[in-house]
């Protein structure tokens, strides 16, 4: 009976991680947030891939941003590089989650941005 348990908890554990790794395409883009926390000012900037737009004294390039094939307006991930203008120092680089910005914050006192989803071929930022 304990056999029976622990097997019936790997295949539950398998079936579970399998689900999970679900099949994402790539975008042509991305929709990004940027908060300027000072005056308030919310910017959305549609931005392609490879591209770099400022908000404020920031530099934001993204890399790509890729999607669930099943959910394509679902939960979308964006790799970001953020850097200074003014300094060209690096304040961001990694991988940002549209449904959880918390998970991998930009921490600057200025500004927030974050990815709302991913664009697709009508992204119309350069």
């Amino acid at each position: 009976k304990l056999m029976r348990l622990i097997l019936l908890a790997a295949l539950l554990s398998w079936s579970t991680m399998v689900a999970s790794q679900e099949e994402t395409a790539l975008a042509d883009g991305a929709l990004l947030r940027g908060l300027d926390k000072v005056s308030g000012v919310v910017h959305d900037v549609a931005l392609r891939s490879g591209k770099s737009i400022e908000i404020g004294n920031l530099s934001v390039e993204l890399g790509e941003c890729r999607y669930p094939v099943a959910n394509p307006v679902g939960d979308a991930f964006a790799h970001l590089s953020i850097q200074n203008v003014d300094t060209d120092q690096p304040v961001f680089n990694g991988w940002m989650i549209a449904s959880s910005p918390a998970l991998n914050p930009l921490e600057h006192a200025r500004y927030d941005i974050w990815v709302l989803r991913c664009a697709m071929a009508d992204t119309s930022g350069e």
